[in-house]
């Protein structure tokens, strides 16, 4: 594998990293790709940009189902097979197709994407995690081969924070958690805010929250309500 492409929901892209891909990827070239733009805001996009811009990552924002950031995402791994290739001639050695892995988290958007920078389907897509269940290499024109790869989950996540903010935006299977639950820990989220608080909430969704906790409206129907708070 030559370079990496790490696919993170660009909603919470700290807690859709893999704890150990930095000792998995070694000395190898990564490209950051925070999917999901749409849902977030420039101020967010500007910080999360000067942020991995002062590690010295690439980054690149992209939205998999409408194909925003797949342009410069192109160009970008094909600058880096170019680089890869240059260095082979150097050695006397034949240019190849530079391989790129697309890695992250179930349901980041992995195959949607690979899917619009080939435009058309070659990997399987669905807005669920756990679509993807084998490893399958596609071409990308004649200087770049794609993998595109099963989600990977730690076998335990240990940052709870984490795994609340994963299963509010779905980036694990739903029979890791209650909705329930799920959706009580999001209202008080919400409305603890102060950009939100409970008033603002209120005139949003329309909807009177518990004072406790928040779980007795999401008890009723839980699916539905956190579609309701995300949609």
């Amino acid at each position: 594998m030559d370079v990496v492409i790490e696919i993170r929901d660009a909603r919470i892209p700290l807690s859709t990293s893999h704890p150990k891909m930095d000792s998995w990827l070694g000395n190898r070239k990564r490209i950051i790709v925070l999917n999901r733009k749409d849902m977030i805001s420039t101020e967010d996009m500007n910080a999360w940009a000067t942020y991995f811009g002062n590690q010295g990552i690439k980054v690149v924002f992209s939205n998999g189902q409408l194909g925003m950031g797949t342009m410069k995402l192109g160009r970008m791994a094909k600058s880096v097979a170019s680089v890869a290739n240059t260095k082979r001639k150097e050695k006397g050695l034949l240019p190849r197709p530079v391989r790129a892995g697309i890695v992250g988290y179930p349901n980041v958007g992995k195959s949607s994407l690979i899917n619009r920078l080939l435009k058309r389907r070659m990997c399987p897509a669905a807005p669920r995690p756990g679509v993807t269940r084998e490893l399958k290499w596609v071409r990308f024109g004649t200087d770049l081969e794609l993998l595109d790869s099963p989600g990977i989950l730690p076998m335990r996540i240990s940052d709870q924070t984490s795994a609340i903010k994963l299963a509010i935006c779905d980036d694990i299977g739903e029979r890791s958690y209650d909705f329930a639950d799920v959706a009580a820990i999001l209202v008080q989220m919400l409305i603890r805010h102060p950009a939100v608080g409970s008033e603002a909430f209120r005139r949003r969704y329309k909807i009177d929250v518990d004072s406790e906790c928040g779980k007795t409206y999401a008890l009723t129907d839980p699916l539905f309500f956190i579609q309701k708070m995300l949609f």
